[in-house]
């Protein structure tokens, strides 16, 4: 049984990473937490896009498209104005205010901004890093990143390390729990250590949802205050320890704190990516 939840398809004949981007940054001008993004990358023929458009009348959707060829376009339009879904092309109109401009047809060759674009090898590249080297799997990814984030759980980590690899910046992140000694890796690069702090209700709260929301009581002790205190604890004292700069994530949106992790990099004499 499909949800009504509303959804936004990202269908694309490249990876898709430009529609995300613009869609996500619509949504966030919204309660972005109601609309779930799907993203279909690489589309390369017509059934291809039936079949997208037959799950898109399945609940509220809004298609949006970067298609480099006219008959994919088209045939898109097409068929989701047939059905009454709202679909959005954002390439189509800068490709034909180009070719008014530059008095030149476009080249109609799909992905060809990746091709031997070095950017985009470097992001890839940032982003298997984080995902390598996510939540302490392998501390010895601290001898190799540009920034090591610390910090307990669910205060942010993941999604700040992925939004930094987005910028090329290759980012290890590690736990602190009371109970795990800190990685001695962590120690011989105190210098590109940045620590994450939040407020212990704050923090609570998200636990709790993070504990409904996979089925799980929410008195478990990992959504106990007494034990979050424990931890934040700890967590300040390693700080004082590596006398690394802290972050209090606790009303910041994750594009904030990455942008405060990249000033930090900035400061101390580090590149980062555009």
């Amino acid at each position: 049984m499909e949800s009504h939840r509303p959804v936004v398809f990202v269908v694309s004949d490249s990876v898709g990473e430009t529609a995300e981007l613009v869609a996500r940054a619509a949504i966030s001008q919204f309660d972005g937490g109601q609309v779930e993004i799907r993203r279909f990358p690489m589309v390369d023929s017509l059934r291809e896009i039936a079949e997208i458009v037959e799950q898109a009348q399945r609940q509220p959707t809004l298609i949006v498209y970067t298609l480099i060829l006219p008959e994919m376009r088209e045939e898109l339009r097409r068929q989701a104005e047939a059905r009454g879904i709202v679909a959005v092309d954002i390439m189509g109109p800068m490709l034909a205010g180009l070719q008014k401009v530059l008095q030149k047809p476009p080249r109609l060759q799909p992905g060809l901004i990746h091709r031997l674009d070095e950017d985009y090898f470097q992001r890839v590249e940032a982003v298997e890093f984080a995902v390598k080297y996510d939540d302490g799997k392998d501390p010895r990814g601290c001898l190799k990143a540009d920034v090591v984030i610390l910090g307990v759980s669910r205060s942010s980590k993941t999604p700040v390390s992925m939004y930094l690899a987005h910028r090329k910046v290759k980012v290890a992140n590690i736990p602190l729990v009371p109970e795990i000694p800190l990685p001695p890796e962590v120690y011989k690069v105190a210098d590109k250590v940045v620590g994450l702090w939040v407020d212990p209700h704050k923090l609570l709260s998200i636990r709790e949802e993070r504990l409904r929301a996979i089925g799980l009581r929410a008195d478990a002790s990992y959504a106990n205050l007494e034990r979050i205190l424990k931890e934040l604890e700890y967590a300040e004292s390693v700080y004082r320890k590596l006398g690394c700069p802290v972050i209090d994530v606790t009303n910041k949106a994750v594009e904030e704190t990455a942008l405060r992790v990249l000033e930090i990099i900035k400061a101390r004499g580090g590149t980062v990516g555009d």
